[in-house]
């Protein structure tokens, strides 16, 4: 029996009988909920990055040379696992091409890349925040210090969303591409910035 492929959060009443108007009214609460506890998180840790008064010194660099290499590397690793996760979830909504069915090691995978990914970051973050604070001493601090409130923003629309009962079907693919494209940006303007500094040791 062929798999449906309806999105979820696709309404499935019949439209003749205004099901699908009824149903996109809790589907349309529930995208602006998520995504208004997005800006919420991400406006929190701008105005905190913001306010806060840098430390200019790291709390700790496992084992790393000095923060910015920690901070290079675990971005690397935590860019690298969500491209994991993008090819899994691919790979599930019969995206991927010539792959055929998603096994079923697939789901955890997906689900434990994408933790591992978000626990890598958390470090990058707290000596962001605590550290740094929130950078515009040129576009590429600039950028990378919004982009970093956006991610975690993103985020955790993706991880509520994720709970809500209904959403529009397109929502969960959209948040999560923004996830993953903040961090592809986080990394271009911080990890690649570092790994082409001739000056600086890599480990």
């Amino acid at each position: 029996m062929a798999r449906s492929r309806t999105p979820i959060g696709t309404p499935d009443a019949d439209p003749s009988a205004g099901g699908y108007a009824a149903a996109g009214r809790p589907a349309r609460t529930g995208l602006a909920l998520v995504l208004l506890a997005g800006v919420a998180v991400a406006l929190s840790l701008g105005v905190y990055a913001k306010a806060h008064e840098p430390a200019a010194r790291p709390l700790f660099t496992l084992g790393f040379s000095g923060m910015l290499a920690m901070k290079a590397w675990l971005t690397t690793g935590a860019a690298a696992l969500l491209l994991v996760q993008l090819t899994t979830a691919l790979w599930m909504w019969g995206r991927l091409p010539g792959a055929g069915p998603a096994p079923a090691w697939a789901v955890p995978v997906h689900r434990w890349s994408g933790t591992v990914a978000f626990v890598l970051t958390l470090p990058v973050a707290l000596h962001c925040v605590w550290a740094l604070g929130f950078a515009a001493d040129d576009a590429r601090t600039l950028v990378h210090s919004l982009v970093g409130c956006l991610f975690y923003g993103a985020y955790a629309a993706k991880m509520l969303g994720l709970r809500t009962a209904r959403l529009p079907g397109w929502a969960l693919p959209l948040l999560g591409s923004a996830v993953l494209l903040c961090l592809v940006v986080l990394w271009l303007t911080a990890s690649l910035w570092f790994f082409t500094r001739p000056d600086l040791p890599k480990f």
